[in-house]
């Protein structure tokens, strides 16, 4: 059991009633141990990660048109959270920065991101229908 006390800019963590003046020590009642959601594991290198699929999902808006609606604004959330990543180094400043939750959240949405941007390639949703809709399709009650 340990506790932890915050003064001003210096951490003391008290392991069975000891201060510790390890520097190990001290860090290790500052790490997240779990994200309190089930499934979801701490993540130990989110900046990395987060890294490598941003730099897949924008490889992989690279083969839509570039006026594709989904492209285009895919495109712009992901390089403004891009950006956060490589400029804010502490987790939790870069948490409020992208504003969606723990890292870990926003690392299974960049995850899930990174599947539809490739099934949107796949899908070619921009593309011109086979053929012409019906001219009530949209209209309700038929």
């Amino acid at each position: 059991m340990y506790v932890v006390h915050i003064h001003h800019k210096t951490v003391d963590v008290i392991f069975s009633g000891r201060k510790s003046f390890c520097p190990q020590r001290r860090m290790a009642g500052l790490l997240k141990k779990t994200t309190g959601l089930v499934g979801l594991a701490v993540s130990h290198n989110p900046h990395e990660r987060l890294r490598i699929l941003y730099s897949k999902i924008l490889a992989s808006l690279q083969t839509m048109p570039q006026d594709a609606a989904y492209r285009k604004y895919t495109e712009q959330l992901v390089s403004e959270r891009f950006h956060h990543v490589k400029m804010e180094p502490d987790v939790e400043k870069l948490e409020k920065k992208i504003n969606c939750g723990q890292i870990e959240e926003v690392i299974f949405q960049a995850e899930c991101e990174l599947a539809l941007s490739r099934k949107m390639s796949e899908w070619k949703p921009w593309e011109p229908l086979i053929d012409e809709p019906p001219p009530n399709q949209w209209k309700w009650p038929v």
